[in-house]
């Protein structure tokens, strides 16, 4: 009897923390299935990968196109097999103030980052196990959140809440899925060396407003630790790696200079935290006391 590979369905795969995650379970003998959103990104990885890829186009924000994929997927495994993992990291970040931005890109990052998550995850529950008579072992969900989702930096707010609120989605998803025997695991990755913050952070629409300077400093300091942070290459084995286990813990931060980066900034009291990162960005004058 043939042995089918190991199946992964992983969104947001044409650049990133998606195409690191790709070509490491690629790697590994997974077929995988990579969301991209276009034909050119599709045809890219199709040519590079080879066999075992699966480029499936659609929007996450596109509820027909995701059902479409779906079935897609469905008619691909065949009744015998289904999904062994799914990893949700499709996600936009786009700067700016909170008082300025234009709620159009708030309610963008919500569309892309949460509902689209939880879209996607609806779509393909019963490929990894939300059915009767399901014919292999239930699947694990993985959500790529982040860091700042717990420590909050200014600028990036909108960013920053969907982040914080993928933490408790997939806490409650997890209890849900208990009954599928479904796994829910949270990763957050620190600093990456990844496209996402070269073009998210582009704070030139405040360049004339109050925080003009500010938003300067932090896009500065954002694009500097993102280039100087983890390979994509590294992030995916550590995030296929944790997929893997047997049983994982239910949440990992994969930060560079971790106890810096991570460990210190949540035992700080929010008070210090906030003068260091407001002295850091130019918010508050550092002779200020």
């Amino acid at each position: 009897m043939k042995n089918n590979p190991k199946t992964i369905l992983i969104t947001g795969a044409s650049t990133g923390i998606g195409y690191g995650c790709v070509k490491e379970f690629h790697r590994r003998g997974y077929q995988v299935f990579g969301n991209v959103l276009n034909a050119e990104d599709a045809e890219r990885l199709r040519n590079e990968l080879g066999d075992h890829f699966t480029p499936l186009i659609f929007d996450v924000t596109n509820v027909q196109s995701i059902q479409n994929a779906a079935k897609e997927v469905e008619k691909t495994l065949g009744k015998d097999q289904g999904l062994d993992g799914l990893i949700n990291n499709a996600g936009i970040a786009i700067g700016g103030p909170l008082m300025l931005q234009p709620m159009e890109q708030i309610r963008q990052h919500f569309e892309v980052n949460i509902f689209g998550l939880i879209e996607v995850t609806r779509a393909f529950l019963p490929l990894l196990g939300a059915r009767e008579n399901h014919p292999t072992t239930p699947g694990r969900i993985v959500n790529i959140g982040s860091v700042n989702g717990r420590i909050a930096p200014p600028f990036i707010g909108a960013y920053v809440g969907t982040k914080h609120a993928l933490e408790g989605i997939s806490q409650s998803w997890r209890r849900e899925l208990l009954l599928y025997g479904i796994d829910v695991v949270i990763i957050r990755p620190g600093s990456v060396n990844t496209p996402i913050w070269d073009k998210g952070v582009d704070v030139s629409p405040y360049a004339h407003t109050v925080y003009g300077d500010t938003t300067a400093n932090f896009a500065a300091f954002a694009i500097k630790e993102g280039k100087s942070g983890f390979s994509i290459d590294y992030v995916g084995n550590r995030i296929a790696n944790i997929f893997e286990k047997r049983k994982p813990k239910t949440h990992y931060a994969l930060v560079p200079k971790k106890f810096k980066n991570w460990t210190v900034p949540r035992l700080l009291p929010h008070r210090m935290l906030d003068r260091m990162i407001g002295k850091g960005v130019g918010l508050i004058q550092k002779q200020d006391t």
